[in-house]
């Protein structure tokens, strides 16, 4: 039926009804926003999965295969770009904990103004529209290859929409993080299922590789760097990645919602840390793919199906349902990501615009302005999604638009974190400098005007690309990364620096900033309740101040002894994956 067995369809059914009432029964507990959007309430192993779940949606596999498959395995950085930020995840966790916010926006009105949180929500919801209409959408290509094209990508993405919904608005994050569970379970075992039977056909990896060197003629094909993806490119989609984790509106969850910050350090760092080896496993089905279907002769017109027609072609020979299983847990990564960010995004309205106009409200009332709100950001995601089907837009493209969304605010964020300097003024010149540089950068007048330069034509800063069949000249994707963050710093200090606050508002604004400093100084105990978003409990004493140059007005924190341990458990975990890689996979 729809191009797949009865047995398949019983398991997506089966595991769909199941993932929704246990959503549902997670969410009885819900009484008001801080249920709904910050319970902080689990332990390691939940957080474990819940920044996994959060983190790892069916898009990004289609994503690695897709870039694999036509430009080797470099292609696997289009997810591995947060490998080498993941060890400073050990450190970012406690600190977004000890913010004691309900939402990103919070932190960016206690160190700037209201209005530099309203700016915060706006790029926020920005960033849900094109991350949900990207998962969504990526998720039908996988599900449509799947079923050989015989089911409806749009009417697919409907219902994943409906469902998620049904127990997301009902069970807030406390029900994202239970259903995170289940889901992120699956979601290993199916990246590395469609190996077994892929390798064994095709005689082993090392077969894989020579195929694959034979039929490219390139051992660029599988080097983690070739022409198309060179160091500078994965350095500079890294430093991206890094810069703009924090300003991620639902990291705030996966870091926070644990009862002490370690529960948030555990789990962001060794929750990411699985998808690392999950993207090694997509990687290596792409070049499987390619040794297999180069062999045939086979032509693949749509790169971003090659994951879903692997799975069509070997798991319902394993054994019946195993398909209709695959395509579950391919839906559970993008529920499982849809309803934290579904969580976050109705906070950021609810509590950081609602709120500030009609304040003294019941809690309930807020409750139901979140869940309406969710709603409607959930809406133009789906929006989003039939937008990039109408256009024929691959998914590799809206990850690429993705990327520089996320990392908008994300100079902002760091000055206001290191240094106290940093003004309301100085955030938004940070901002709209790097969203002027990337709207400028991706028109023809601005490549053109660069491809005049020509040190830009030395140093590689401009290609040409078609675009409906004519040459147009293009910014390359990491040299645009360099001027928007580079634009980005120079504007916020530049603006910072000539808008010191005047004698009168000094007083006023060293106290927001002692508060602002005092959070990140004081650990958080477990049971502990804040006053209220960015409060210190009652009865609290602020952690010394311990920091490098300590004459100066930087704030640059000298790292404990906990922090330092899991700062090097990660970096021999990242150590260790690329050893791993270098030595098995790459050649």
């Amino acid at each position: 039926m729809l191009g797949i067995g009865y047995a398949d369809w019983a398991a997506i059914a089966i595991y769909l009804v199941i993932v929704t009432v246990v959503g549902l029964w997670a969410g009885r507990q819900v009484q008001g926003m801080r249920d709904f959007v910050m319970p902080r309430t689990f332990g390691k192993l939940f957080m474990m999965m819940h920044s996994f779940g959060t983190a790892t949606h069916s898009d990004q596999a289609v994503t690695v295969a897709s870039k694999c498959y036509t430009t080797g395995l470099s292609g696997i950085w289009y997810q591995l770009q947060w490998l080498f930020a993941t060890p400073f995840f050990w450190l970012i966790a406690p600190m977004m904990r000890r913010f004691r916010a309900i939402t990103m926006a919070n932190v960016f009105e206690l160190r700037y103004n209201r209005s530099v949180a309203y700016l915060f929500v706006v790029v926020g919801l920005l960033k849900f529209t094109v991350n949900l209409g990207l998962m969504l959408w990526g998720t039908s290509a996988v599900i449509d290859a799947c079923s050989g094209g015989q089911l409806p990508a749009r009417q697919l993405v409907l219902i994943m929409t409906v469902l998620f919904v049904s127990y997301g608005l009902v069970g807030g994050l406390r029900a994202a993080i239970v259903t995170d569970f289940i889901q992120g379970i699956l979601v290993i075992v199916f990246s590395f299922i469609l190996l077994v039977p892929l390798l064994n056909t095709l005689g082993g990896w090392s077969n894989v590789q020579e195929t694959v060197l034979t039929l490219k003629d390139s051992p660029d094909f599988l080097s983690l760097a070739n022409p198309n993806i060179t160091i500078f490119y994965i350095v500079m989609i890294s430093l991206n990645a890094f810069l703009g984790v924090v300003v991620q509106p639902q990291n705030l969850g996966v870091c926070a919602a644990g009862k002490t910050e370690i529960e948030g350090a555990v789990g962001f760092m060794f929750g990411t840390m699985l998808k690392r080896f999950c993207t090694v496993a997509w990687a290596m089905t792409a070049m499987a793919a390619v040794a297999l279907y180069g062999t045939r002769g086979t032509v693949i017109e749509n790169p971003d199906e090659i994951y879903g027609m692997i799975a069509r072609e070997f798991l319902p020979a394993l054994m019946p349902g195993l398909l209709g299983i695959f395509m579950a847990s391919l839906l559970a990564t993008v529920m499982g990501s849809c309803d934290s960010f579904m969580v976050s995004a109705s906070g950021l309205v609810a509590e950081n615009l609602y709120r500030p106009l009609f304040p003294d409200k019941s809690p309930r009332h807020y409750l139901r302005v979140a869940r309406i709100s969710g709603l409607l950001v959930v809406a133009s995601g789906l929006a989003f999604a039939y937008w990039l089907g109408d256009k024929n837009r691959g998914v590799v493209g809206g990850l690429e638009v993705l990327w520089k969304i996320g990392a908008m605010m994300s100079v902002a964020f760091w000055l206001g974190v290191f240094w106290r300097g940093a003004t309301s003024a100085g955030a938004w010149a940070a901002t709209l400098t790097a969203f002027l540089i990337w709207l400028v950068s991706s028109q023809p007048i601005g490549a053109n005007w660069l491809a005049g330069i020509p040190l830009a034509h030395d140093w590689g800063m401009v290609t040409e690309k078609m675009v409906d069949g004519s040459t147009v000249m293009a910014v390359v994707l990491p040299w645009q990364m360099v001027f928007y963050l580079a634009g980005s710093l120079l504007a916020g200090i530049l603006v910072s620096l000539l808008t010191q606050p005047s004698t009168d508002r000094k007083p006023r604004q060293e106290a927001r900033l002692e508060q602002f400093y005092s959070l990140l100084r004081t650990p958080v105990q477990e049971g502990e309740e804040p006053l209220g978003p960015c409060q210190l409990p009652e009865g609290a004493t602020p952690g010394p101040r311990k920091v490098f140059l300590a004459q100066t007005r930087l704030e640059i924190p000298i790292p404990g002894r906990r922090a330092i341990l899991g700062f090097s458990a990660g970096w021999a975990c990242v150590i260790a994956l690329l050893a791993g890689i270098y030595l098995f996979i790459a050649r």
